[in-house]
């Protein structure tokens, strides 16, 4: 078997050779994975806008839910990615396989409580979230359809983890954009009533994302049941393993949880910007567009480096699987690096991309001047988080996020936008700092990203996370390597 590859050149091996073009191999379709994953709601909000605003209105009231029920989907997928490619890299290919099985139940088993949950409790859910009128009658039509799709997105989910962990990220890739794309084709017919179809509104954007995904969660079922991609789900390794279930659960909780708090986060942080007004408003909605570009990319390369640091931990390999992690973060923060200073240098023209409206203009200048000094700070601590969530550290990881916003960025952006006055009735002083206004907020973003990163790396230097989560045994485990024979690319 090639050193880097398997199975149509899909399979990566990080375990020896050149750290950086696997990296890339490994990294670019997760980005282009990414990018594709918001035609989904793209194109949803882009048809449905031609029936009426409360559809759209409806969407937009939807998407924190959905983000909830994705969020516990990625715990499951970290856990996934953690221990396949930890038994990949240990050369345990038939624990990988049933750490792939467990996962296909747990995903369907999870979903379907969830969907069963959330739609016997839709009319309180929908109380729950501010939906009234029109406006939940379209998010009821809508979120029906979407509580049956779980358990195909959950599936999809699990599938793309299970070939992320084994190495392999661009069979996943070409099937997020058939479905993705897919999805926007049938999008007008079914909400629009083209052709022989009804026109059920925004009831047939839910279906057509439910047709979509379980195309996509169908094909994934059918490669994995094959097993000519390096690995393979066994109907016989679907019978409930309680020792391993347990392993996925504990793993993968703390990601669940830290996708839930980021959601309460950016919440909050919108929150409090609402304060201040629409000029600001539209700056920051703006700004986080350019941000989540940057989010896109770290976010991928962190993946890429989770598996690289698994499949290294498994073959017992720390050393290099510090090496993945210093080289993964090194070049992300030196690309959004180059970004933020193209962004710093051009903040007008950037903003005026989207509108030219001179008070927003003006607030998104002050954002992207001060924001974007943490970017390369921020995307290093997401590939670093990648890392910790490979090595199936998934609660340090949860730790840094915890930090990042709720024990710098929310107190922060509170204290230095709000400030604070400190009274001394006995000397008659009364002593006030901050309330620099909406500036504050700005600042409390690039101070947080600064702070977590130094955390995140100090954290990283430790070293504590090399133990892994998986048995070693003789059998399995590749010896380590000597010193000078790493493979690692100068």
């Amino acid at each position: 078997m090639d050193g880097s590859t398997v199975s149509a050149d899909s399979r990566v091996d990080m375990t020896t050779g050149a750290i950086t073009p696997r990296l890339f191999y490994l990294a670019w379709p997760l980005v282009v994975g990414n990018l594709l994953q918001t035609l989904y709601n793209l194109a949803d909000m882009f048809w449905v806008g031609r029936v009426s605003s409360e559809s759209v209105a409806a969407v937009s009231l939807m998407f924190p839910l959905s983000w909830l029920f994705v969020s516990t989907a990625m715990g499951l997928s970290a856990a996934t990615i953690a221990l396949v490619s930890q038994h990949v890299g240990a050369g345990n290919d038939r624990q990988a396989d049933a750490v792939v099985g467990q996962t296909m139940l747990l995903a369907i088993g999870v979903a379907s409580a969830i969907a069963i949950a959330g739609y016997l409790g839709r009319h309180e859910l929908m109380g729950l979230i501010g939906a009234r009128g029109a406006v939940r009658v379209e998010a009821l039509r809508y979120i029906e359809v979407i509580f049956l799709s779980l358990p195909l997105t959950f599936l999809f989910i699990a599938f793309r983890a299970a070939l992320q962990g084994a190495g392999d990220t661009k069979t996943a890739m070409w099937l997020v954009a058939i479905s993705a794309i897919g999805n926007a084709i049938v999008d007008p017919f079914l909400i629009l009533g083209i052709g022989p179809f009804p026109a059920w509104g925004i009831r047939g954007a839910a279906w057509a994302t439910f047709a979509a995904r379980g195309f996509a969660a169908a094909v994934g079922v059918w490669i994995l049941l094959r097993g000519d991609w390096g690995i393979q789900l066994h109907p016989g390794d679907l019978r409930p393993d309680r020792a391993l279930l347990a392993k996925l659960i504990d793993v993968g909780y703390p990601s669940t949880l830290d996708g839930w708090a980021r959601s309460f986060a950016a919440v909050a942080m919108a929150g409090l910007v609402a304060r201040f007004g629409e000029a600001a408003t539209a700056a920051y909605g703006i700004g986080i567009r350019y941000m989540s570009v940057t989010w896109t990319v770290s976010g991928a390369v962190g993946q890429a480096t989770a598996t690289g640091v698994g499949q290294n931990l498994g073959a017992n390999s720390p050393d290099r699987a510090a090496s993945v992690a210093y080289r993964a973060t090194g070049a992300t923060m030196a690309l959004l690096f180059g970004a933020a200073g193209l962004a710093w240098l051009v903040p007008a023209t950037a903003m005026g991309l989207f509108l030219d409206d001179p008070a927003v203009i003006d607030e998104g200048v002050d954002f992207l001047r001060i924001v974007t000094i943490s970017w390369g700070f921020f995307g290093g601590l997401m590939v670093l988080q990648g890392a910790f969530r490979g090595a199936g550290a998934t609660r340090i990881a949860m730790a840094l996020s915890l930090c990042s916003r709720w024990l710098f960025r929310i107190p922060l952006a509170v204290l230095f936008a709000f400030g604070w006055t400190l009274t001394i009735p006995l000397l008659g002083l009364e002593i006030a700092a901050f309330d620099w206004g909406v500036v504050g907020l700005w600042w409390a973003y690039a101070i947080g990203g600064i702070a977590s990163f130094a955390l995140g790396l100090a954290w990283f230097l430790r070293g504590t996370w090399t133990e892994g989560v998986i048995e070693q045994d003789d059998g399995g485990a590749a010896p380590v390597e000597p010193a000078g024979e790493s493979g690692v690319d100068d």
